[in-house]
């Protein structure tokens, strides 16, 4: 009776987070660091924004396997669902015009981006490919995930960067505001285990 529940809030919150990085793109005022290296690798790909993110994130659940890593139906959905609600979010969103516009679309995009992180990670139907990454990682080096989250990240944003990724205020905006987001959001929309009736 649960399952049905889960896969509707990780669909939904899966499409909202696609949705989320659209807005923060048409702000153009910088984006997360992993979207900053989707953004700058896409035009050698030659591909849209959407399926690089959806070729990337592929890409990095093949980096599961020597960290022996599983993934979950979440995780595949992942790889499907973001990318593709990425391009169809961009097909029908304007472009702002002027700061006040854009920094809105900044500010919804954060927010949004929060609040379908909480809803995809609380459906506990698996992690994303790149927050697998980051676990399967620390789980083999005994490194604390503050290390490894940061030197991923870093990673990513110089890499996209070097490309011709976008990087500005929102980036900072993001990395200073998006843990306090997931921190409110994901309490509320954590799925918890049904508990079993006592035997009589």
């Amino acid at each position: 009776m649960m399952m049905p529940h889960r896969l509707f809030q990780l669909f939904w919150g899966l499409c909202l987070y696609g949705f989320s990085m659209a807005l923060m793109l048409r702000a153009n005022l910088g984006l997360d660091p992993w979207d900053v290296l989707h953004q700058g690798i896409a035009p050698s790909l030659g591909l849209t924004f959407g399926m690089t993110v959806n070729l990337v994130g592929l890409v990095v659940l093949l980096l599961w396997i020597p960290l022996r890593q599983r993934p979950g139906v979440g995780t595949v959905l992942n790889i499907v669902v973001i990318g593709t609600a990425v391009d169809l979010s961009l097909m029908i969103l304007p472009t702002p015009e002027g700061y006040a516009a854009r920094f809105a679309f900044l500010i919804g995009g954060i927010v949004l981006n929060g609040i379908a992180g909480g809803a995809y990670i609380g459906a506990g139907l698996g992690p994303g490919p790149r927050d697998g990454l980051m676990t399967g990682l620390c789980a083999r080096t005994g490194w604390p995930v503050k290390i490894v989250r940061t030197a991923i990240e870093l990673a990513v944003l110089t890499i996209g960067w070097m490309m011709g990724g976008t990087v500005g205020v929102g980036t900072v905006l993001y990395a200073v505001s998006i843990g306090w987001v997931v921190h409110h959001a994901l309490p509320a929309l954590q799925i918890k285990p049904r508990k079993e009736p006592a035997a009589p």
